[in-house]
C-alpha cells in the first residue's frame, strides 16, 4: 500500500501526474498518517459498515476506511485524480469511487444501492467552503448510523455548542436535532499540504435514531431558529417579527409570553425542546 501521507513519495507522484491543487476545490492533503488512522479508527467503522467517504482527494483516509469497512464508495469531483486513486487505492476490492458532485446525488438512494446489508456511515475530510451543504445534505438524507468529519476547528466548535454560549448557533440547532455530536480530537496546520491558515477538528455525529423534540412542523421550527438568530443579541420578539411577518412584533410578544419566556429573552439563549414550543405556538397560529 502506498504511503500517500509520505511527503517524499506523495510529491513526486503528484508531479508525475501534472497535479496541481486547487484552489476553487479547497484541496490539503495529509500528510500525517495519524490522521486519516485516527479519524478510520475513532469513526467506529467495522466490517459491518457500508461507508460513503466524500473528497478522498489521493486516498489516505479512503486507504484507512478499506481496511477495515465491508465496503467503501468514493465520491470525488476531481476526476485529475482518477490516475492517482487508481495506484493509492486500486488494491481494494471493497472500494468504488463515483465521479460526481455530491451535492448533486440523490444520497438515500446511493446508500441504498451500494450498501444493502450493511451499517451505512460517512466519513470525510470536507473542503473548508463547503462543510455546511455537505453537513446538512448528509443529516437530512437520514440514512446514516453516523457522520464523522474532519473540518475548521471553529465549525466544530459551533456544531457541539451548548445553549447559551458564544459558539451557539443555527447551526449548532440544526446539527443537533438530527445528531449528538462527539468533538474527538484537533489536526494542526502543519498536518497538511498546503497548509491551511486554520486548526481543524475530527467531530462525530451519531445520527439520532428517535427525534423526540415534539415539532409538529419541522419547516416552521427551523424557520423559528433561523429568525431566533437572525439578530442576535436582541430581544427574541425582535427576530420573531422580523422572520415572520404575519405574526407583527405584537404577535411575536405573545407567542413568548404563550410558551412562558421571560418578554426580554433572547434566542440563543434556548435549547431544541425550547425552540419546539416556540416553533409549535406559532405554528398554531399560522394555521
Amino acid at each position: 500500500m502506498i504511503n500517500v501521507c509520505d511527503i517524499q513519495v506523495m510529491k513526486p507522484l503528484l508531479a508525475q501526474h501534472g497535479f496541481h491543487f486547487s484552489k476553487a476545490k479547497g484541496q490539503n492533503f495529509l500528510i500525517a498518517p495519524w490522521v486519516p488512522q485516527s479519524i478510520a479508527e475513532d469513526s467506529g467503522v467495522d466490517a459491518t459498515a457500508g461507508v460513503l467517504e466524500i473528497g478522498p482527494g489521493i486516498g489516505p483516509l479512503t486507504q484507512q476506511l478499506a481496511l477495515r469497512a465491508g465496503k467503501v464508495c468514493a465520491v470525488e469531483l476531481d476526476d485529475r485524480l482518477k490516475p492517482i486513486l487508481e495506484l493509492t487505492t486500486g488494491e481494494f476490492e471493497n472500494l468504488e469511487i463515483v465521479w460526481a458532485d455530491v451535492l448533486k446525488l440523490d444520497i438515500p438512494s446511493l446508500v441504498k444501492e451500494k450498501f444493502a446489508g450493511l451499517r451505512p456511515m460517512a466519513c470525510a475530510n470536507l473542503p473548508y467552503y463547503i462543510t455546511s451543504p455537505i453537513l446538512t445534505a448528509l443529516l437530512e438524507a437520514e440514512c446514516f448510523d453516523c457522520v464523522t468529519v474532519m473540518v475548521q476547528k471553529e465549525v466544530a466548535q459551533r456544531i457541539a455548542a451548548s445553549a447559551g454560549s458564544v459558539d451557539y448557533s443555527a447551526f449548532s440547532i440544526f446539527c443537533q436535532y438530527y445528531a449528538e455530536p462527539e468533538l474527538l480530537f484537533d489536526v494542526p496546520a502543519h498536518c497538511f499540504l498546503p497548509q491551511p491558515k486554520v486548526t481543524s477538528a475530527v467531530i462525530s455525529l451519531k445520527v439520532r435514531k428517535d427525534r423526540n423534540w415534539g415539532v409538529l412542523d419541522e419547516k416552521v421550527f427551523f424557520r423559528t431558529v433561523r429568525a431566533s438568530f437572525a439578530m442576535r443579541r436582541k430581544k427574541l420578539a425582535n427576530g420573531l417579527a422580523s422572520g415572520f411577518p404575519e405574526l407583527g412584533k405584537n404577535g411575536a410578544g405573545e407567542v413568548i409570553a404563550e410558551c412562558g419566556f421571560d418578554e426580554n429573552v433572547r434566542g440563543e439563549t434556548l435549547s431544541i425542546p425550547e425552540f419546539a414550543l416556540l416553533a409549535n405556538a406559532i405554528a398554531g397560529r399560522l394555521k
